[in-house]
């Protein structure tokens, strides 16, 4: 039944633990399943899975405190949320970052500003533009 069927993303990470807190504080979402080196989570409109990387993969990537933002990746996933001012409040908390609030802009009916993980994968957050 496609109903049942929703849209997402898979990130891939060193630290699958921090990364799924990252995105269940932030866009928020609820963990749904937690097995083999994967975190499940969904929200009303969006699934997200957090799936370890290849041990050989992992051992070649240092993380450091900040992360370096991966700003040549191909892909950038987008998470709507209620507002980005509580965004901006918790990335920190949680290990991610944001871009500065006069980075954000507004464009089709929402307003967008983008940040990033803990791990540096870069992420855009939006919400209704007033």
């Amino acid at each position: 039944m496609i109903a049942t069927v929703k849209s997402g993303a898979v990130i891939f990470a060193k630290n699958v633990a921090t990364v799924a807190r990252f995105y269940e504080g932030v866009v928020p979402m609820r963990i749904l399943a937690e097995e083999d080196g994967a975190v499940r989570l969904e929200n009303e409109t969006v699934q997200l899975v957090i799936h370890a990387l290849p041990k050989a993969v992992a051992r070649q990537i240092e993380i450091s405190v900040p992360p370096k933002v991966r700003a040549q990746s191909a892909i950038k996933p987008v998470f709507a949320v209620d507002s980005l001012e509580r965004v901006r409040g918790v990335v920190a908390q949680l290990g991610g970052g944001m871009n500065p609030a006069s980075s954000a802009f507004v464009w089709a009916g929402f307003r967008a500003c983008d940040g990033h993980d803990p791990e540096g994968n870069q992420v855009q957050f939006r919400e209704v533009a007033e």
